[in-house]
């Protein structure tokens, strides 16, 4: 029979308790819709929307192909440069825009 090693810290608990009800997942996916926001700008925040994260690849859904066009050839770098600042070197590794509708 295993000793008793004493209460299990509060802090395990609640790191079990995030993880079964998936809040951690949840929480993770609020800090990166806003740091989208915040590296996107106000101006094509309300035209694009965060599609999910694969093996460090931001996906982001993007109203129009012409707005598509434009974040891929001419902001993904900056954006990208941005999203790395909040969110930490290893988090992103690039961003792929797709034409999405919502």
């Amino acid at each position: 029979m295993a000793e008793d090693s004493g209460p299990e810290p509060l802090g395990e608990i609640l790191s079990k308790l995030f993880s079964s009800r998936g809040w951690g997942r949840r929480q993770e996916r609020i800090n990166l819709e806003r740091a989208w926001e915040e590296a996107i700008g106000p101006e094509f925040a309300t035209q694009t929307r965060v599609a999910g994260l694969k093996r460090k690849i931001l996906e982001v859904h993007v109203k129009g192909a012409v707005l598509l066009q434009e974040l891929s050839q001419f902001h993904r770098r900056k954006i990208l440069e941005k999203l790395k600042q909040k969110l930490g070197t290893h988090a992103i590794t690039d961003v792929k825009f797709k034409a999405g509708n919502w």
